[in-house]
């Protein structure tokens, strides 16, 4: 194999940014990794980060990999690139920032003046979904903007995800891959474009067409590196970048999951399950399935808002002895986070968590709230940190079994991937809540190896993805189910953790009622 086949992938995620080499096999042959602030907060619920942050990060994890000395930048061949969803920026006519970011975790909302009127109105109203349509006016970053920054909103030329933006900055040109979008855009799922004129979005939606970026499927060329981002990254002027998708669709195809039979577990800061299928369905009804990273297919996902992040909590209010240590060891906090695993036993001696930290779309609705139950003299911080991979865990039981009930098509295998399936004790775990074999990637970094795949099919390395899947990913380590620790878990999930919600949802509204938080 030649040095002509690298590619480089750059996976900008909500907690780093990775600039990573892969050759034609799949095999990671460098990496660099920047640390980010994941985002700054002027107030309660909000979450921004300026767009410029995550270029100059950009530049410096491109940097840092060439100065490893490992590969030097007339070996790559192309490049592709990964990012976080829906996180929005308004650019002015000159092509420059008008305000932060906001990012994907932010949870303000607009108000809508009014209910949409005339033969929608009596539409919407007719078939129940007055209240999902109110939640996406109210969610929609552009509305939002419009609404309470209008001379910002009026200044703005181009609306664009952070994949947009940061394409744009190395290639000059205005376009996005369809499979980066997602989150309240007026974007066609079912069709896998901008929607069309007639299309009910451009009612609810600020945004207009000639804001958004040009589309381009994944795998085919989005652009050269021009002189400007050469100089800022290192990468030779002229290179072609190819369209890859968005960071969970990458993730997805990375592991290697694309039948609808395999169950795709991300532990990422939010926490999904997914499938991918050739067919359009909606695993929670009206909820649309994502792009996936490979043209004309699908990806159905639950997910669970602020999942992994969950972990980063824990370290940071209850772990400064796992804290010190790690810093003495050199070793980043969580490596050491398996011995609290095996401190406690399976259920966590009867502490249970339900991980609804972010108010969802559908469960939980706008009033939901996390909650542990059951605690008791004997429970400490291993207990709670055991509770906390349990109940997300559950929660994922939860929508593989959704998903199966809305695609007839039972998930047969479970691959996870994402910063949490390092850990071997939490992907026992995992093995033994869903009764089933759970696999691991050849590559923890299975989001930047999904759009280097993107980046060999379309430059021609790979003749298409069924070879590249074939060629490019590989299982590595297997996890087996415990029997009798499954059927421990089993009990706890169908006796109590699905029945946790519907207890508690009068008392979540109730504090919300009484407190405001989370706001209406």
């Amino acid at each position: 194999m030649s040095n002509s086949e690298y590619v480089l992938a750059i996976d900008n995620g909500t907690q780093s940014i990775r600039a990573l080499v892969f050759d034609s096999a799949g095999n990671e042959i460098a990496k660099s990794k920047v640390d980010l602030e994941a985002y700054f907060s002027q107030h309660p619920g909000w979450a921004e980060q300026h767009p410029e942050y995550y270029w100059q990060h950009l530049g410096e994890a491109c940097k840092a990999l060439w100065a490893q000395g490992i590969v030097t930048p007339d070996q790559i061949k192309g490049v592709s690139l990964t990012t976080q969803r829906y996180t929005m920026i308004n650019l002015d006519e000159h092509k420059k920032p008008l305000r932060p970011a906001i990012i994907w975790m932010d949870q303000r909302k607009s108000e809508p003046e009014k209910p949409v009127g005339g033969l929608w109105g009596l539409l919407i109203k007719a078939i129940g979904l007055t209240s999902l349509i109110e939640d996406l006016r109210a969610k929609a970053r552009d509305n939002w903007i419009m609404q309470h920054q209008p001379d910002v909103w009026q200044k703005t030329r181009h609306y664009v995800n952070l994949s947009g933006y940061l394409t744009y900055q190395l290639t000059g040109e205005m376009k996005d891959a369809c499979g980066s979008v997602a989150g309240y855009l007026p974007y066609d799922y079912r069709r896998q474009k901008w929607a069309g004129k007639r299309d009910l979005k451009w009612k609810l939606l600020a945004a207009r067409r000639h804001m958004l970026p040009e589309l381009v499927q994944s795998g085919e060329l989005l652009g050269h590196i021009t002189p400007d981002a050469a100089e800022h990254t290192d990468l030779p002027v002229g290179l072609p970048m190819i369209a890859a998708s968005s960071d969970k669709a990458c993730e997805v195809l990375g592991a290697g999951g694309v039948d609808p039979h395999i169950g795709c577990l991300s532990f990422g800061t939010t926490a999904t399950i997914s499938t991918t299928t050739t067919r359009y369905f909606e695993t929670i009804p009206f909820i649309p399935p994502y792009t996936a990273a490979m043209p004309k297919h699908y990806n159905t996902e639950v997910m669970i808002y602020r999942g992994f992040w969950m972990v980063s909590w824990f370290k940071n209010e209850l772990a400064q002895a796992e804290q010190r240590k790690a810093k003495e060891l050199g070793v980043e906090p969580e490596q050491l986070f398996d011995a609290l695993l095996t401190q406690v036993p399976p259920g966590s001696m009867g502490l249970m968590m339900q991980p609804y930290w972010s108010p969802g779309v559908r469960q939980p609705g706008p009033e939901g709230k996390g909650a542990f139950i059951g605690f008791g003299d004997v429970h400490k911080r291993a207990h709670i940190y055991r509770a906390i991979l349990e109940g997300l865990a559950y929660e994922l039981l939860s929508g593989k079994e959704q998903i199966e009930k809305r695609s007839g098509t039972p998930i047969t295998r479970l691959r996870v991937s994402g910063g949490g399936s390092q850990s071997d004790a939490a992907m026992q775990l995992t093995a033994n809540i869903f009764g089933m074999e759970a696999e691991r990637p050849h590559t923890f970094e299975a989001s930047g190896l999904g759009a280097a795949i993107n980046c060999c099919v379309g430059l021609g390395i790979h003749k298409n993805y069924g070879e590249a899947i074939d060629k490019m990913t590989r299982i590595g380590d297997v996890f087996e189910p415990d029997v009798p620790t499954t059927q421990l878990y089993d009990r706890l999930y169908n006796e109590v953790y699905k029945k946790i919600y519907k207890r508690m949802q009068p008392l979540y509204k109730s504090i919300r009622d009484i407190t405001g938080y989370p706001k209406h």
